[in-house]
């Protein structure tokens, strides 16, 4: 199996690279630490537009000479702002990777930002701000992050309407200065290429790069309460968000294990108890969830409103439930489950070099498979049940959007 060689380079930025001489690609994914959490006050999506607007030249290139230089390159590219990073993953060719990389050094440090592109970007940020509209269930859940978090981890990183037309051309120029820096920034690399000979092609590409960037703000939660959110509608969606243990705890796994047993398929415990027994929902899950320094489980059902006060209940109860404990058979299968999910990802170099990236962002070192496997394997029953008993899922947040308010939360 091969091992992740990581180097923090002299300007800052982190690279990792997990080398797999087999594989005549490389994956490429980069996290610059530019996202809704730390858009200046008054420009929440500010990531968001910057993202969009650095694809309309760069270096020597317009938009349309440095889309076209990388198709010529053969590379599959995407990018994409979040909560707490603005992405940038590529696929290419292995002896590609120093003319790929000097495209993205003009994206990052030398991009064109022309005032005349920006209404475009803006008007593309402005619509999937409103498709919120048209998705219940992720207009509830940016809602339900709000109501846990009091720090700017609860904006939605597509920001505020009214941020989103009132930033100029200038004051989104001076964010670019000050966030776009190595420091903090995370490149990952897997696939057919030498970690020497990746490092000297980023120390030549990005070498020059500089600044010292922004931190992120401290985390602060609301107190646990209920939101609803009316809306004439034939369906009701539900959230909850439960407080949950953190991603280097030592009984991480126990809890991931527990999530699987909750919700890992057509034999888990929602599925089972609140769809198949009870004709409850059309859609009903929970999933491990959070940002740095706070872990959180999300549970969701989409449901009618004639069952959704009863929908509630029954999915509080099995959650609670889990307290009780698993059986043997729960955790062999939800075991099978996220052990074979793992290697699955693990044979993707796409998703190997987004985990990497991951992890180093959260841990601040690299998880080789072997450890995980490790780890979920001694997970048996007596000690998910101990953990599950001293560490109930209980108290959670509560957001409901549909034509009128729960009784249950009322």
């Amino acid at each position: 199996m091969a091992l992740s060689q990581v180097e923090v380079l002299p300007n800052g930025l982190t690279l990792a690279v997990e080398e797999r001489p087999w594989m005549p690609g490389v994956a490429l994914q980069l996290l610059v630490p530019v996202g809704a959490v730390n858009d200046p006050e008054g420009m929440e999506g500010a990531a968001s537009l910057l993202e969009g607007w650095l694809w309309k030249g760069a270096g020597s290139r317009d938009a349309r000479a440095l889309a076209d230089a990388f198709d010529d390159l053969g590379v599959r590219r995407g990018s994409s702002s979040a909560l707490e990073h603005t992405t940038f993953a590529a696929q290419f060719l292995a002896e590609k990777l120093p003319a790929v990389l000097s495209l993205y050094a003009d994206v990052l440090m030398r991009p064109h930002l022309p005032a005349e592109a920006l209404e475009a970007v803006r008007q593309i940020a402005l619509q999937e701000l409103a498709s919120l509209e048209d998705q219940p269930p992720k207009k509830m859940f940016a809602a339900l992050r709000q109501a846990v978090f009091a720090s700017p981890h609860g904006r939605n990183p597509s920001g505020k309407k009214a941020h989103l037309e009132a930033m100029s051309a200038e004051a989104l120029r001076r964010d670019f200065a000050r966030r776009y820096a190595p420091q903090g920034a995370i490149l990952a690399l897997v696939g057919g290429v030498r970690f020497e000979q990746a490092r000297e092609a980023v120390l030549n590409a990005l070498g020059e790069w500089s600044g010292p960037g922004v931190s992120y703000p401290p985390i602060e939660l609301q107190p646990v309460h209920a939101i609803h959110l009316e809306q004439d509608s034939a369906q009701v969606q539900i959230g909850l968000v439960y407080p949950d243990i953190s991603f280097d705890h030592p009984e991480f796994y126990s809890a991931r294990l527990a999530a699987q047993v909750l919700s890992g398929g057509s034999s888990s415990r929602l599925f089972t108890e609140v769809r198949e027994k009870r004709g409850l929902v059309y859609s009903v899950y929970a999933a491990p969830n959070g940002v740095k320094g706070y872990s959180y489980l999300t549970a969701y059902a989409g449901t009618t409103p004639e069952r959704a006060d009863e929908t509630l209940k029954v999915m509080q109860a099995e959650i609670t439930r889990l307290s009780e404990g698993v059986t043997e058979a729960e955790l062999e299968r939800t075991r099978i489950g996220l052990r074979a999910a793992l290697v699955m990802q693990d044979e993707s170099s796409r998703s190997r070099a987004a985990s990497i990236a991951r992890d180093l962002y959260l841990l601040g070192r690299v998880r080789p498979l072997e450890e995980i496997e490790a780890q979920i394997a001694a997970v048996d029953v007596p000690r998910i049940n101990r953990y599950l008993a001293a560490n109930p899922y209980q108290n959670p947040w509560i957001a409901t959007l549909g034509p009128r308010k729960l009784a249950v939360t009322e």
